[in-house]
């Protein structure tokens, strides 16, 4: 069995979450877990919908794939125990990964030095304090480090499909892509800052600052 660890945070996002949980989920052999500083819900970042941690980050010694989600939580996350516990478990993973602001929490863990990652468009930059390459990849892989990051929200789907073929083979992520019925057919192009128009970005911003989906 192939253990997943996702750890939870106050005000995560919650595609951030399920977009790699739902892939993974399906996939048999795979066993997926959600962490929190202590066990019991924890609350999304637009405060109607909490998902329940199952065990306390103290309780988790290993993992073999870590997911870290990102979400307008992560400043604050930064400075509180998950970056030390990040590092602890990336010595017994297979591969650590990110979804999102996620990213920067494997920045402040120490795992991104030297190393090209990629985040949300709003705080990619932001990588460079913790000595990382930012890049507007949707999903990055670091030859050889055991990292995996995706930029924001939901580009953590094809991060967790593309998890799912490497623990396993491309035909089970080719039938649980199916079984999801992924295929992506957006009735808008603006789902990147270059294809946007000034007044989409303006508009996203706003949201930002009202909280609901600040980064």
């Amino acid at each position: 069995m192939t253990h997943v660890v996702i750890p939870l945070y106050d005000r995560f996002t919650a595609l951030d979450v399920i977009g790699v949980y739902q892939p993974l989920a399906l996939t048999p052999g795979i066993d997926v877990v959600l962490v929190a500083e202590r066990p019991g819900p924890v609350r999304d970042d637009c405060a109607m919908l909490s998902l329940v941690a199952e065990a306390a980050l103290d309780d988790v010694r290993a993992a073999d794939v870590l997911v870290v989600p990102g979400g307008p939580g992560t400043g604050p996350a930064l400075t509180g125990p998950l970056p030390a516990w990040i590092r602890r478990i990336h010595a017994t993973t297979t591969f650590t990964t990110s979804v999102c602001s996620g990213s920067l929490l494997l920045g402040a863990a120490g795992l991104l030095r030297g190393r090209r990652g990629t985040s949300h468009y709003r705080v990619a930059q932001k990588l460079v304090h913790f000595g990382a390459e930012p890049t507007d990849q949707r999903v990055v892989e670091e030859p050889g480090a055991r990292i995996i990051t995706a930029a924001g929200v939901s580009s953590g789907i094809d991060m967790g499909l593309r998890l799912v073929e490497l623990l396993t083979d491309r035909t089970t992520a080719q039938a649980v892509q199916l079984w999801m019925e992924y295929d992506p057919q957006p009735p808008f192009d603006s789902g990147h800052p270059s294809r946007a128009t000034p007044e989409v970005i303006a508009r996203a911003a706003a949201y930002e600052s009202a909280g609901r989906v600040a980064r």
